[in-house]
């Protein structure tokens, strides 16, 4: 089922459920920058044919997928925490919650426990934290790129993002199939599937130019390791992919040494598409943190 949740700002957001409405748990899966819902569905898919008893909600971001686009003022994590907040109370407004991020969703996720305490207090009973940081993200402007490349990188992108060619493109591009020599050894791993590099290369190339640009500052100011106290007494999964280019291990090191009491799981040899890499572990896991929360029930 799909649903439209409007914002206070006036944004449409476009929402996927699906489980029983009466399931205990709800899974809420928040995706990362440049994707959209549709990185999730394996792994939703994968939740509803374990058995687990779980409502699953994903949506798009805005800026992202079918959810409207919003200013560049507005492409924010504290916006995306807020919009999730908003996802939160208009679809799942009772019951317990694991919240399971995906890069910049993680992120958002992070912002949430920052912005809204209390609502994570009350609502959350797990947490996955996907691929993603808790900050010191200011490789992400270039892509992962160091040194000399990163310089022409950034030169060249300023002039790029700046050009009618650039800002009135409703979407990256129209063949997917042409991003995937640049975007499969940047974003997967050693040897993916092919399911993994359609999904990729297609949510890309249908991200819209301006929201790749848009959020490029938000991801780099992104510093919110302190946050994530407020998921030191609850069940918390890190997965990382061991080729991972964007958020390499070291990032997820970096939370489990807040969260030392966290599952932690590298996935060798998979990158940063984890949703859609290892979608049988990653299900398994938050399967894991349904399973405990349907047991604490709080909310």
């Amino acid at each position: 089922m799909t649903r439209r949740v409007v914002t206070r700002d006036g944004t449409g957001l476009h929402v996927c459920e699906s489980g029983p409405a009466s399931a205990p748990v709800t899974v809420v899966l928040v995706h990362g920058w440049t994707l959209d819902e549709r990185c999730w569905a394996p792994v939703a898919d994968a939740l509803a044919v374990s058995g687990t008893p779980a409502r699953v909600v994903r949506y798009d971001h805005r800026g992202h997928g079918r959810s409207d686009d919003t200013p560049d003022e507005l492409k924010t994590i504290d916006r995306l925490a807020d919009d999730l907040a908003e996802v939160i109370g208009q679809v799942v407004p009772s019951g317990p919650l694991v919240l399971a991020g995906h890069s910049m969703g993680g992120m958002a996720v992070m912002a949430l426990a920052e912005r809204y305490p209390d609502l994570v207090a009350d609502r959350v009973a797990g947490v996955a934290l996907v691929a993603t940081a808790g900050g010191g993200l200011g490789a992400a402007a270039t892509l992962g790129l160091t040194g000399r490349p990163a310089a022409y990188f950034l030169a060249g992108k300023d002039r790029l993002t700046l050009s009618p060619f650039w800002t009135g493109r409703r979407a990256l591009s129209t063949h997917p199939s042409l991003l995937r020599a640049g975007l499969q050894p940047l974003l997967l791993g050693r040897r993916p599937d092919r399911r993994a590099v359609r999904a990729t290369c297609e949510a890309i190339a249908g991200c819209r130019p301006s929201t790749i640009s848009g959020f490029t500052p938000t991801l780099t100011e992104h510093e919110r390791a302190e946050a994530l106290a407020a998921f030191a007494g609850l069940p918390v999964e890190i997965m990382a992919g061991g080729r991972d280019r964007l958020t390499p291990v070291r990032f997820s090191r970096r939370i489990r040494d807040r969260l030392p009491h966290a599952g932690m799981t590298v996935f060798p040899d998979a990158g940063h598409m984890l949703p859609v890499e290892r979608v049988g572990g990653v299900a398994s896991r938050i399967a894991a943190l349904v399973r405990t929360a349907g047991a604490v029930r709080p909310g």
